[in-house]
Order: C-alpha cells, then structure tokens, then sequence
C-alpha cells in the first residue's frame, strides 16, 4: 500500500513539471519549431532530433543559453529558467522519437 501510494504522489508530481514543459513549448518555442523556420528542428522531425540528442542535455541546453544558429541566446524566452529550458527540450526530444 505505501509504495502505491508513493508511486500515485510521485506521478502527481510529475504531471505539472511536463504541463509546464509543454506550456514553455507552446509559448516560446512553437513558432519555429513548429515550422522549422531559419532551420529550427521541427517537433516530431526523429532525423532532425537524433544528432541533437546525441550530444546530451547539457549540450543542448548551452546551445540553448548561448544561441545557435538563427536562434538568439535563450531563443524567445528571456525569463525562462535553466530548468524551464530543461523542460522543453525534453518535451522535444519526448516528442521527436
């Protein structure tokens, strides 16, 4: 009863972390992302993600923080935490499988 019971707060837990991650998504990144503009991998391109995610979250994440490409440092979300960053490339690495 007990590890259901943490398993059930556990998953509780986790359910804003990726409400968030997708929000953080939907509001700062979606608009290249999603069309892949100025060469943004697009959410659900696997070919586009895999040698991206090759390289690991921290990689990804200085990426991120410093720019790349197109992409000026920290991309449209100038407010946004290291963790909110964290949140939304897992979102999109989760969803480019």
């Amino acid at each position: 009863m007990k590890k259901v019971l943490m398993a059930a707060v556990a998953a509780t837990l986790m359910v804003p972390a990726a409400a968030m991650a997708n929000d953080t998504y939907n509001t700062k990144c979606v608009a290249c992302h999603a069309t892949g503009a100025a060469g943004a991998p697009k959410l659900g391109d696997a070919a586009a993600w895999a040698p991206r995610a090759s390289l690991g979250m921290d990689a990804l994440l200085a990426s991120v923080k410093n720019g790349k490409g197109a992409m000026p440092p920290k991309g449209l979300c100038n407010d946004c935490s290291d963790d909110d960053f964290k949140g939304a490339i897992q979102f999109m690495l989760d969803n480019s499988k």
